[in-house]
């Protein structure tokens, strides 16, 4: 999936930029009043603080960090204001150029709770999202939106906010009908004896089993579990050549990213990236950067919905390199030839090289803790 920055900078997208100029020296200017006017009721406080009534120390540590981040938040919040409104604008012009719509506010809905019902998400206790883009996509109902999801540890003076899952939330319509709900999950979250024995038989949620499903190929052993509350349409979906699809897209999206649901018509991935999509600055030197940062990643995760879905003979609506995938679904007793080897090799070369240069990795990338 190609997006035309260059085409969009030279066009539309460019000549609001420019308008912008005024907004953000009004924006910077602001903030540095702001920032002025606070440091001067600031310093008499702290004085007041610091040489006036007799107070624990630990309470005038406190009074002077809120007081301090006080200020800091006032007289930062026109700056992102003013960050919010470019990145709204490259956003939404790198989504109509595609056909689909963007929003910075996001309402999560069913395939929210779905995601956290069947542990594609961890347990949290606060949750908020952002930038949504949505539409249809290659004639696919399509949504995705960033989630940040946090929780609470600790007791007392150490209690703190804990970051469990930053990155991408894709729910999509399934290009071929089922019936069930299968879930494909990381090999080894759900194991016997506290995590120490095999893969489990059987797991529940909310009172809904979903059974292990036995799969003939090794190395996706090693890698997935399946589990189905229907043996026979879990290995419909989950077919052979299917299963060498999903180890290709697995290598390029270096292993703990990538799991998904498939539920109620609709497929349903989670993929742990980072911060997403911040593509507005005060820097109109960057915008061309920002815009182009903000189309790699969205490239990448849509070619990563695309590539696990499937078309109604069961085919990979796309290779892992974002090509779409042509003829009939080869059988799986027949060998596969060389070239469909290369293929896949240079699916998962493009693929990779398409991560590397979509720069959403993040401080903690796509990490190796997972789930």
């Amino acid at each position: 999936m190609q997006i035309d920055v260059n085409q969009l900078m030279a066009g539309d997208l460019g000549d609001w930029l420019e308008s912008q100029a005024q907004m953000r020296a009004k924006a910077m200017d602001k903030a540095m009043w702001r920032f002025v006017i606070g440091a001067c009721g600031a310093l008499p406080l702290l004085a007041f603080v610091w040489f006036g009534p007799q107070l624990p120390f630990d309470w005038k540590g406190i009074a002077s960090a809120i007081l301090v981040l006080g200020i800091s938040a006032w007289g930062y919040a026109p700056i992102n204001q003013a960050k919010q409104t470019i990145k709204v604008g490259i956003n939404s012009a790198i989504a109509r150029s595609l056909g689909i719509s963007y929003e910075h506010e996001v309402s999560p809905g069913s395939e929210f709770h779905a995601a956290r019902t069947y542990g594609l998400l961890p347990n949290h206790d606060r949750d908020s999202c952002e930038d949504r883009w949505f539409g249809n996509l290659e004639g696919h109902r399509f949504n995705l939106y960033e989630a940040h999801l946090e929780e609470r540890r600790g007791s007392g003076k150490r209690r703190r906010w804990v970051t469990v899952f930053r990155g991408a939330l894709i729910d999509m319509s399934f290009g071929r009908p089922f019936h069930s709900t299968t879930l494909l999950q990381r090999a080894g979250k759900h194991k016997k004896w506290f995590g120490l024995g095999s893969a489990k038989d059987h797991v529940s949620f909310k009172g809904h089993r979903l059974d292990f499903v036995d799969q003939v190929h090794p190395d996706f052993e090693d890698v997935f579990d399946v589990y189905s509350d229907d043996q026979v349409e879990a290995r419909v979906i989950v077919h052979p050549s299917y299963i060498e699809h999903l180890l290709e897209l697995e290598k390029a999206f270096k292993g703990d990213a990538v799991r998904a649901l498939f539920h109620e018509g609709e497929v349903i991935i989670a993929v742990e990236s980072g911060k997403l999509f911040e593509s507005g600055a005060m820097d109109a030197s960057r915008d061309r950067e920002r815009a182009e940062g903000a189309a790699k990643q969205f490239s990448a995760l849509a070619g990563l919905a695309l590539a696990i879905n499937q078309t109604e003979r069961g085919q990979a609506l796309r290779r892992a390199n974002g090509e779409a995938a042509n003829g009939e679904m080869a059988s799986s007793a027949q060998p596969q030839s060389s070239d469909a080897s290369d293929g896949r090799e240079r699916g998962v070369r493009a693929a990779r090289d398409a991560i590397g240069v979509a720069g959403f990795v993040g401080r903690r990338g796509f990490g190796r803790k997972g789930l």
